[in-house]
This record gives structure tokens, sequence and C-alpha cells, in this order.
């Protein structure tokens, strides 16, 4: 049976369960927008947000930051029909990001709690498109079978650590702690680049 994001799914799991806990994203919105502005050394002025659901990462985003442009895309019908509109959603599936690029690279881009959802064939036909369209860091809040994690288990795939390192190093994406990786060419210290890992 395939997984469905209705409006019942974002009802459970970012409101009822206390999995989108405002605080907490509003932290993780922080914490991304200031390693983006470090690394760049220079506001932000770009967000691509993949697999954003709701767009619930723009409002805290644009309180930071009111004159940076944020540009959502997700696979959940429900969400682009809802707020598509009025918050700059549209509709794709992650392995759309293989030829897709509907900006130019971002200086922030959010994928956040999706990839661990995706098939590898798929992921495999995006992840290379995300590596493009990222300008400054990419916000990547993934979890593996090491992780003992709480929340939507349902379709959760339970990969290893190193599957995920592997295949974003190979694409120039640089790790830099907190599940943020620099964008291929960015310059970051040997201490905080992880080639071993």
């Amino acid at each position: 049976m395939t997984k469905v994001y209705d409006r019942a799914y974002f009802d459970h799991w970012y409101r009822a369960s206390g999995m989108g806990d405002a605080r907490r994203l509003t932290r993780t919105v922080a914490m991304a927008v200031a390693m983006a502005e470090q690394v760049l050394e220079r506001p932000l002025r770009t967000v691509l947000d993949i697999g954003c659901g709701e767009g619930a990462w723009r409002a805290p985003l644009l309180k930071l930051r009111p004159k940076a442009t944020y540009l959502g895309f997700d696979s959940s019908e429900y969400a682009i029909r809802r707020h598509g509109r009025a918050r700059n959603l549209h509709f794709a599936r992650f392995g759309d990001f293989a030829t897709l690029r509907p900006c130019a690279p971002a200086d922030l881009v959010v994928c956040c709690d999706v990839l661990h959802y995706i098939p590898t064939r798929e992921l495999d036909r995006g992840l290379p498109g995300l590596a493009e369209l990222c300008g400054g860091i990419a916000c990547l809040p993934t979890f593996t079978r090491e992780d003992a994690i709480e929340g939507d288990h349902d379709g959760f795939i339970a990969r290893p650590a190193r599957f995920y390192r592997q295949r974003l190093q190979s694409l120039g994406l640089q790790p830099i702690g907190m599940h943020c990786w620099a964008a291929p060419g960015q310059t970051v210290t040997a201490l905080e680049s992880c080639t071993a890992c």
C-alpha cells in the first residue's frame, strides 16, 4: 500500500504527535541559516526546500530573513493544493530532480526528514540534482539504522550511515556537522570536513 501524505498525515505527525514542535523547528531553521551565512560570509538570500510538506520552514525562515526567497517542492498533492499558492510550493517527486532545475543554486537547500523514506533508485536519480542546486549548504536531517528514531516508521528505510555519507561525498558535498553539508566547491577546514567518515 502506498503511503499517502494527506491532511490526516500532517495533522497527526506535525500537529497532534508533537513531532512538529514550533520551538524545535525555529531552532533548526536558525541553525541552518547561521551555518549557511557562515559558509557564504553574507546574509542568506535563497532557500530551496525539497520535500517541503506544507512548507513549515517558510514562516520561521522569513521571520529571520524577511528578504529571502523561499521555494518548496513536495509530492503531497494535498499540501500543494492546500498551501501551494500562498507558500510558493510546487509538486515534484524527489526523483524529478534528476532533470528539474527550478532555480539557480540556492544559498540553503533543505531536505528535512525525507531521504530515509526514498527508495534507493529514486534517491540515486535525485541526489545529483540536489547537489547541483546547492550553492551554499544543504540541511539534510536524515536518520539511519544506527539511530534510535522517534516518529513515523511507516516506509522508513533503515540504511547504514555510510550509505548516505558515500553518496553525498561522491557528489562533492562536504559534511560540516548538525546534518549540514557544504556545497561542492565551498571551502571548509580539514577539521570540519570528514573525508574518512
